[in-house]
């Protein structure tokens, strides 16, 4: 019953892809006035994982070992990083950073929701195994 517990894995790579995509973010914020800085952003969990956003991505990250970057099975699965849609600035910037600001507090609600599946599943074990 215990030999596979995929939602634990599953709630630890979307975690993870929420720290990348922060990561992603915070650099954007760092180069907001580097003149022709290109904005990148990594696709949302969803999309990254199942599989529709290599189709649209420009540049892959790579795989340094077997299940990076991936939930469970899913090995053919990678996040993708792409430029940003943003207009640029006189400069060549593309940052915005209202944008950033966005997109930061939308990647706190996906880290949130993987905090929030992984209690969940603590909870349902716990649960099954007599210790509330």
């Amino acid at each position: 019953m215990y030999s596979s517990l995929d939602l634990f894995q599953t709630a630890h790579a979307m975690a993870r892809h929420a720290g990348a995509r922060q990561t992603v973010v915070a650099q954007n914020i760092a180069n907001a006035d580097t003149p022709g800085y290109e904005a990148t952003q990594i696709a949302p969990f969803k999309d990254a994982f199942d599989g529709t956003a290599s189709s649209t991505g420009m540049q892959r990250l790579q795989l340094t070992r077997p299940g990076h970057m991936t939930a469970g099975d899913q090995a053919t699965a990678t996040a993708t990083i792409t430029t940003s849609d943003s207009e640029p600035s006189p400069n060549g910037n593309t940052v915005s950073i209202e944008d950033e600001l966005m997109n930061s507090v939308a990647i706190s609600r996906e880290h949130d929701r993987a905090l929030a599946i992984y209690r969940h599943t603590m909870t349902v074990l716990r649960t099954s195994l007599g210790r509330n």
